[in-house]
């Protein structure tokens, strides 16, 4: 497996981000050995938040909330996934299997053989996390999760199936501006769970999927600056700053700015960005090879009697119809108050969901 890693000048000075790094060694099935970074801030005696991201971001998206945790008392470790941030990045898109990545970040759980953890993930962080737990629950003492699921759609109809696996593998062209505009759409739809078939969240999703993996430099600056800032006011300003960044010339646009330099700055060029581009794939929204086990950690779920609890921002089209499947398939959560901000509402709402998370935690 051929690994890149992100030189450490990449990182300086960056806004809001002074933690120290933390490095682990793991061993990937093939042999190779992969880096994985993460940060620990706050009290060693503290209770422990797990906080772990999603694509295409990295541990910079809790930089907003860890002195809020640490301020209450607790520990924050948040990694950046394989892939992403300071940790390693493979660069074939066959690396990046579901399984592969659950496979990874579990290797670095037990190789820092961290316990007694509550656990908060997020959009991938979520898919994997969740894994993690059901394959090593005893580690855990507390799950929430976030905008996030564990999608499982063995019943999907084959007309669906057919429709997004020839779009996928077709030539049709999808722009910045379609893809959000289907992505908007998904807002009654659910990652998990039987939809009619004319209106299958797969059929939308497939754009977002589509449109990473067909942009080798995927403009992922920009695409969190625009979810997180609202950077742009017009599709105008949005153009000429996307247009910038296709010529490699980002930095020169007046729409640059510190959370876009953060979100590129693990991606000295287009070939560190493989993971964000195919991870999106790999969101079983119909049925693939993590069919088997994606049913058996939600059957973990089903039975277990882990403190569980469900943080959805509530305005998230991509994930809003989603909570409804974590409460049928986790019996015993409880559903936390909508606070809004979005998909990446850890940045946006950084105050509301850190006292959410702070009350679980105690409680």
């Amino acid at each position: 497996m051929k690994v890149l890693r992100t030189p450490d000048s990449q990182f300086r000075n960056l806004n809001g981000y002074p933690y120290k790094p933390v490095y682990t060694n793991i061993t990937a099935k093939d042999g190779t050995e992969l880096r994985v970074h993460h940060i620990d801030e706050g009290p060693r005696d503290g209770p422990i938040l797990l906080a772990m991201h999603g694509q295409p971001v990295w541990s910079y998206l809790y930089s907003r909330m860890i002195p809020i945790l640490n301020e209450a008392g607790i520990r924050v470790i948040a990694p950046d996934l394989i892939g992403y941030g300071k940790s390693d990045k493979p660069a074939a898109r066959e690396d990046y299997s579901y399984q592969n990545q659950v496979d990874w970040m579990g290797a670095w759980l037990k190789k820092n053989d961290f316990k007694n953890l509550t656990f908060f993930g997020q959009d991938w962080g979520g898919l994997i996390g969740l894994r993690m737990i059901a394959a090593d629950p005893n580690r855990f003492v507390k799950v929430a999760m976030g905008n996030t699921g564990l999608p499982y759609n063995p019943n999907t109809p084959q007309e669906v199936i057919d429709e997004v696996s020839a779009f996928r593998a077709s030539n049709k062209k999808i722009t910045l501006f379609s893809m959000m505009k289907v992505l908007k759409k998904m807002d009654d739809n659910s990652l998990s769970g039987e939809k009619n078939k004319r209106n299958h969240m797969a059929t939308k999703f497939m754009y977002w999927q589509k449109f990473t993996w067909d942009t080798k430099n995927l403009p992922i600056g920009m695409l969190n600056s625009t979810m997180m800032e609202k950077a742009f006011k017009s599709n105008l300003s949005a153009s000429i700053h996307y247009l910038l960044q296709r010529l490699g010339l980002e930095k020169i646009s007046p729409f640059y700015n510190d959370l876009m330099k953060a979100y590129e700055a693990p991606f000295p060029d287009a070939s560190y960005k493989m993971g964000p581009r195919a991870m999106p794939s790999q969101v079983p929204t119909i049925p693939d090879q993590s069919l088997n086990a994606q049913k058996e950690a939600r059957e973990f779920f089903k039975t277990s009697d882990k403190p569980f609890l469900s943080v959805f921002a509530g305005d998230d089209p991509v994930t809003n119809g989603i909570e409804k499947d974590v409460l049928k398939m986790a019996p015993n959560a409880k559903s936390a108050e909508h606070i809004g901000g979005g998909h990446f509402f850890q940045w946006t709402k950084p105050k509301q969901l850190s006292k959410i998370l702070i009350n679980f935690i105690k409680e």
